[in-house]
């Protein structure tokens, strides 16, 4: 195994290249995305580009030996190709694809080296902002400027669980997740799309918590591997309602049950009440059904 120093560099330089393509692609040097949906979710070719670009770079350099390669554009492919060691590359070439198509400017690339099922490095570049955020474990979260300068990142503190800040999707939304916001002692929201940049508003101490709720889909290991530990190292708390920990690499690339992340302030206790709440929204479904 490769110095983790040594291969997050590597990673860095990977994800500001991989910026540029998607910048490129974004700024229609390419006219046509020629866009086409898979699972109800919209792929361009900017996605295919860009995870190629990854794979080819990482895998020159690291070789396929030590690390599984698990790409949200390849992962079919590649389910069978795992190496014995337990390390494994999780990698989203273009998380918030809608918010790409869109030009809301919020996408972002997500790139995590797990261990045994946790995250152990990650990077998240967001290619309209000219930042990348990237941490290992243990060693503190940073945000890099197009200029390569870094700062250390620490998430927000506030007096009173009011005055927390939510930070929300503008499309991923149900009735369910919707009662669940309504009722929460925090009621100032903010709207983001891609995950990377929702955990980027709370460790630049725009946002305080972020909510995830699966219905009928969840989110996968790609959309949550980078971003959480970007934000744990931060200072932040990233966790099923229950209290554990999210577990990346078990075979089933699903994150399901609620997530919430937040700057670890009243994290346990917005757990708890996020759980009553969908426990009264499901007494109020089976009566109004």
């Amino acid at each position: 195994m490769q110095d983790l120093q040594k291969i997050l560099e590597l990673a860095c330089s990977v994800g500001w290249s991989a910026a540029e393509i998607l910048r490129s692609y974004y700024h229609e040097t390419y006219q046509n995305l020629e866009v086409q949906y898979k699972d109800n979710d919209p792929v361009t070719i900017a996605d295919i580009a860009v995870s190629r670009h990854i794979l080819e770079k990482l895998q020159a350099a690291l070789g396929q030996e030590d690390f599984a390669y698990i790409s949200e554009e390849t992962y079919k492919q590649e389910q069978t190709k795992h190496p014995n060691s337990g390390w494994a590359w999780i990698i989203d070439p273009l998380d918030g694809t809608r918010d790409f198509i869109e030009k809301t400017g919020e996408y972002a690339i997500h790139m995590a080296l797990v261990k045994e099922h946790r995250p152990m490095l990650a990077v998240v570049a967001l290619p309209e902002s000219g930042k990348l955020y990237y941490a290992t474990k243990g060693g503190g979260a940073f945000v890099e400027n197009s200029d390569r300068q870094s700062t250390s990142l620490k998430v927000s503190s506030r007096e009173r669980i009011e005055d927390l800040t939510l930070v929300v999707s503008r499309s991923h939304r149900n009735d369910r997740l919707e009662y669940l916001l309504q009722n929460l002692p925090c009621q100032n929201q903010k709207a983001v799309g891609s995950v990377g940049c929702k955990i980027a508003t709370i460790v630049e101490q725009q946002a305080d918590i972020y909510i995830s709720l699966s219905g009928k889909s969840a989110p996968k290991d790609w959309d949550m591997a980078a971003p959480e530990l970007i934000l744990t190292e931060a200072g932040g708390q990233f966790t099923h309602f229950d209290g554990q920990p999210l577990q990346y690499n078990t075979g089933d690339i699903n994150q399901w049950g609620g997530l919430l992340a937040s700057n670890a302030q009243f994290h346990d206790v917005l757990c708890q009440q996020a759980q009553k709440i969908l426990g009264e929204w499901e007494q109020y479904g089976s009566v109004k059904g």
